[in-house]
């Protein structure tokens, strides 16, 4: 065990007791495999605001926030506020209710491309519904996707996600599970569209507008624009999946950020205020095939049916009330952008006088660290991550030497929201001092 690690059990006695008992009730000890590290997970009991605190009392500035989720911090006020009106009014009540129209409302009141919104309860599904809605407007099967790309575990998307990209992602996947869908590099508007005008019955193409899991990489001027052209061009539906994006670089999430519009939009996290929400929005004549009264070919439509949660009225007041601020508190996001930046190019310098080979990614609030074990200076698609970095050192050894000095990142990075602070990314940049030379040391 290194020393890092050690450090890490003699701080974490507790967790290790639960990460047993864990592990004897379910599988691996996780019901989401990313939240594993080894030597064994941190268990948190108390979040509020930027910080969390573990089952042993340590205290932690968090940037992974719930999956990017929070953009209001944990616990806000006004969604706090929200949920517990809501308490006196019932949890779940399976049918149609006002809030969900509401939220309907401000989605497409705020989301380019979103002329009609239909919910679920988790990005996963949103992705899903997503696919099946293009395959099913068009008529044809085929789908690409940016290699790296990361969509959800449905098994319509589950391919090209790891490396090596050209193995399953999984046991249990059907032989031909993979046959529908191709992929492309990010950032590679030639290749993307050489894949696109060669891919005979081509219903969609996915893609995260800035890669998330692949990398935290944005996409390079006319990337986008390149996608949109070549799927009118063949007729097929551009589909953005913004579960990361949407409502993060602002109300218009990407497509209001890069002025690019998809067909069909998948949206998440955010939206849902802290609750689990997924929803896949897109223009009027592409979602009317979702609908219990729309058009029908060979007496079918398409079925989005969204989950026995799904519109359930807890989830709308928070994503409600998490729109309502950020409608009123719009500059918010010129400062978390600005501070995001900071972070990004400080950060840099710290490694770099620390002699630590790294490249930092990220986009306004988001960012992300990779340790290199090839030189370069630039990251442009999941397979220059794969060539040049190693991800071990940002996935374990990174995050456990970072928790060891009371902040908790992911990837390597993760996200601000609008409750850090200056003060904060003082406190990551001399944190990462402390990190980098340990890290520097240690491999010397």
């Amino acid at each position: 065990m290194s020393d890092f690690q050690e450090e890490y059990v003699l701080r974490h006695p507790r967790s290790q007791e639960l990460y047993d008992r864990a592990s004897a009730a379910m599988p691996g000890g996780v019901s989401h495999n990313l939240r594993f590290f080894p030597p064994y997970p941190l268990f948190v009991e108390w979040a509020s605001g930027n910080r969390l605190r573990d089952v042993e009392g340590n205290e932690y500035v968090d940037y992974w926030m719930g999956h990017l989720a929070l953009i209001l911090g944990h616990t806000p006020p006004p969604v706090m506020e929200a949920l517990r009106a809501q308490l006196d009014h019932g949890l779940q009540w399976g049918v149609v209710n006002p809030l969900a129209v509401k939220l309907a409302e401000r989605v497409k009141r705020h989301v380019p491309c979103a002329e009609g919104v239909r919910f679920c309860v988790t990005g996963a599904e949103a992705t899903m519904y997503a696919v099946r809605t293009a395959r099913g407007y068009t008529g044809r099967s085929q789908v690409l996707k940016a290699t790296g790309g990361w969509h959800g575990y449905s098994t319509d998307l589950l391919a090209a996600v790891h490396p090596p990209f050209d193995r399953p992602e999984s046991l249990g996947l059907p032989p031909d599970a993979a046959g529908g869908i191709g992929t492309f590099s990010f950032n590679d508007a030639e290749g993307a569209t050489e894949a696109i005008r060669g891919t005979k019955d081509l219903a969609a193409v996915i893609v995260e507008p800035v890669l998330g899991a692949g990398g935290g990489i944005p996409p390079e001027p006319g990337f986008l624009e390149v996608l949109r052209e070549e799927t009118e061009a063949k007729d097929a539906l551009l589909i953005f999946d913004e579960i990361i994006t949407g409502f993060r670089l602002g109300l218009g999430g990407a497509q209001g950020f890069y002025g690019v519009t998809p067909d069909l939009v998948t949206l998440g996290k955010i939206l849902g205020g802290g609750l689990p929400l997924g929803a896949v929005a897109g223009k009027e004549e592409v979602m009317a095939w979702t609908s219990v009264l729309g058009p029908k070919r060979d007496g079918l439509g398409v079925v989005v049916g969204g989950g026995t949660f799904s519109s359930n009225p807890m989830t709308m007041r928070a994503g409600l009330a998490t729109l309502e601020h950020l409608e009123t508190h719009q500059e918010e996001y010129e400062k978390i952008g600005r501070m995001g930046k900071a972070l990004r190019e400080q950060a840099r310098e710290v490694l770099a006088v620390q002699g630590v080979p790294a490249v930092v990614t990220g986009l306004e609030s988001l960012f992300q660290i990779h340790f290199l074990k090839e030189d370069t200076k630039v990251l442009r698609s999941a397979e220059d991550v794969h060539r040049y970095t190693d991800p071990r050192r940002g996935g374990e050894e990174f995050k456990v030497r970072m928790l060891n000095e009371g902040v908790h990142t992911m990837h390597g990075g993760g996200c601000l929201s609008f409750v850090h602070s200056g003060s904060d990314i003082r406190g990551f940049l001399e944190a990462l001092a402390v990190v980098a030379g340990a890290m520097a040391g240690a491999k010397g």
